[in-house]
C-alpha cells in the first residue's frame, strides 16, 4: 500500500517575521541577583543613537543609586543599576518619550 500523506504547512512564526530584528527593537530590562540581598538591574537593547552615558546619568540621579555602562559580548553598551530598579526604569524610558512601553520587557523574579 503506498499512500502519500500531505500534512499542512503552517508556519506558527510566520507573522514574526526576522528574529533578531525584532529583538532589537525590544529593552529588556533584567534583575540580576548578587550574594545576599543585594542585586543588579541591566538595561540592554537601547537604540544606538542615544546617548547611554546620559541616560544612566539621569537613571543615576532621580533613582539615587549607582550605574556604570558596560560593553557586552556583541559589543553593545549595557547599563547596571545597583538595586531593583526595573519599574523605574520602565517608567523612566517611558515618560521621557525614549521608547514606548510595549517595547519595554521586564525579567526577572
Amino acid at each position: 500500500m503506498s499512500s502519500s500523506f500531505q500534512f499542512n504547512t503552517f508556519d506558527a512564526f510566520e507573522d514574526a517575521g526576522d528574529g533578531n530584528r525584532s529583538s532589537e527593537e525590544k529593552v529588556h530590562v533584567r534583575v540580576q541577583q548578587r550574594n545576599g540581598r543585594k542585586c543588579i538591574t541591566t538595561v540592554a537593547g537601547l537604540a544606538d543613537d542615544l546617548d547611554i552615558k546620559r541616560i544612566c546619568k539621569a537613571f543615576k540621579k532621580n533613582f539615587s543609586c549607582n550605574g556604570a555602562v558596560q560593553k557586552d559580548e556583541d559589543a553593545k553598551e549595557v547599563i547596571q543599576l545597583s538595586g531593583d530598579q526595573r519599574t523605574n526604569v520602565k517608567e523612566f524610558l517611558v515618560d521621557q518619550e525614549i521608547c514606548t512601553s510595549d517595547s519595554v520587557v521586564l525579567h526577572g523574579f
